[in-house]
């Protein structure tokens, strides 16, 4: 955590001192209070004093988790690919690439669909944002940011406008109009400052807030309007490399991974982290809600991609092979749900069923890691972006 990204949240007096000062929300049981960080570090020396040390701490804190795991063992009667025996069997797949779009001039790292479902948005290490119709290939908007490595870029709902964020550690909407001469970089608005790169971002149900992941180890909820940081999320205790927002359109949940091999659900009214999962052995690079919003996947530089079912809070299912030895990046749902399409560091996009948890086929084309896929809103064709400057559209 860092005193920037609480100046940015609250000030005002501090409940134990009443100094005006950058407050801390911290909640004890259900109770929130708002202390600076001198009482904070105070009420953890008065903490320590009563007889803990932090190793202390620490094995009251591993032996809670081996209760956890044990309790949820309990409740595990049946595997998932048990109850998915008598589920048919997926025929074969004839996946090609229908559309091959090139211009950028670096790697791409990021892409996302509109939700008219025929326009999307990719950004690269270029420094380019890129607005492209899927159907005829061409470009309708391109803009140059200042800084390399735009790690980030996500379409408003309305289709109106476009997000991104990269090495700067800033996350900036661009409004699109009809106009394809117009200069984006002058109606660019900065809306989200990190301490660190953002690794994410996604609009929540309007154009109005943005959630961002960063390298600082944070995610944040931004008014795009005012540029108001509206809730912060602190948990994880390295670099959020990714988030994904509920599907429900009154969710209010989401789920970020990252560099401490941690998947944790948030409450963005609350900012608590409700829900916790940490089996992966590496790096989380990509989480991804499941569409009826009970579930989600994860892909791993262990690679193996994973499968957490909510209800149970559980992991129920692992996407993995002998012959799999490089990590995945990127993972996406079909609009039913049955197909897990996961983008490796080996250039391939591999297809699970999520149910039997077997590989149903391999889709070659790329020619470096692949770094996103994305399902199309309607469900009729897959775009993967790869380091090797290009995007694929698949159908």
């Amino acid at each position: 955590m860092c005193d920037q990204t609480f100046v940015a949240a609250t000030f005002g007096p501090c409940e134990s001192c009443g100094k005006a000062s950058p407050l801390m929300n911290i909640y004890i049981k259900t109770e929130a209070i708002n202390f600076c960080s001198f009482c904070v570090e105070l009420m953890t020396c008065q903490v320590l004093q009563g007889g803990e040390s932090v190793a202390s701490l620490k094995r009251e804190s591993d032996n809670l988790k081996k209760k956890l795991e044990e309790e949820r063992g309990k409740l595990n009667d049946i595997e998932l690919h048990q109850v998915a025996e008598k589920s048919e069997v997926l025929g074969a797949f004839a996946i090609k690439t229908r559309r091959l779009l090139k211009g950028h001039g670096n790697k791409v790292l990021c892409m996302d669909w509109c939700k008219d479902k025929r326009r999307l948005v990719s950004s690269s290490q270029d420094g380019k944002v890129i607005v492209w119709d899927a159907f005829t290939l061409n470009k309708e908007h391109g803009v140059t940011l200042p800084c390399t490595w735009v790690m980030a870029c996500a379409y408003a709902p309305s289709g109106c406008a476009v997000a991104c964020g990269g090495l700067d550690n800033k996350c900036s909407v661009f409004p699109l109009s009809l106009d394809k001469n117009e200069n984006l970089n002058a109606k660019k608005k900065s809306v989200a400052m990190h301490t660190n790169y953002v690794s994410g971002c996604t609009f929540t149900s309007s154009d109005m807030q943005i959630l961002t992941s960063s390298g600082d180890g944070t995610c944040a909820l931004w008014d795009v309007e005012s540029g108001q940081l509206l809730q912060s999320f602190h948990g994880h205790t390295a670099d959020v490399l990714s988030l994904d927002l509920a599907p429900s359109e009154t969710g209010n949940t989401f789920v970020s991974g990252g560099s401490d091999m941690k998947a944790n659900i948030w409450d963005m009214r609350s900012g608590q982290n409700i829900q916790s999962f940490e089996t992966h052995e590496s790096d989380i690079n990509c989480v991804k809600y499941y569409p009826s919003g009970d579930a989600f996947a994860s892909a791993s530089d262990d690679a193996t991609c994973r499968f957490f079912d909510l209800r149970a809070d559980r992991e129920v299912a692992i996407y993995q092979k002998d012959s799999i030895i490089f990590g995945a990046s990127s993972v996406d749902f079909s609009l039913s749900g049955r197909l897990l399409f996961a983008g490796y560091n080996d250039y391939t996009i591999n297809v699970w069923d999520v149910l039997k948890g077997t590989r149903v086929s391999v889709l070659f084309g790329h020619e470096n890691r692949v770094s996103r896929l994305r399902v199309s809103p309607d469900g009729t064709a897959l775009c993967s972006a790869s380091w090797d400057n290009t995007l694929r559209i698949w159908s």
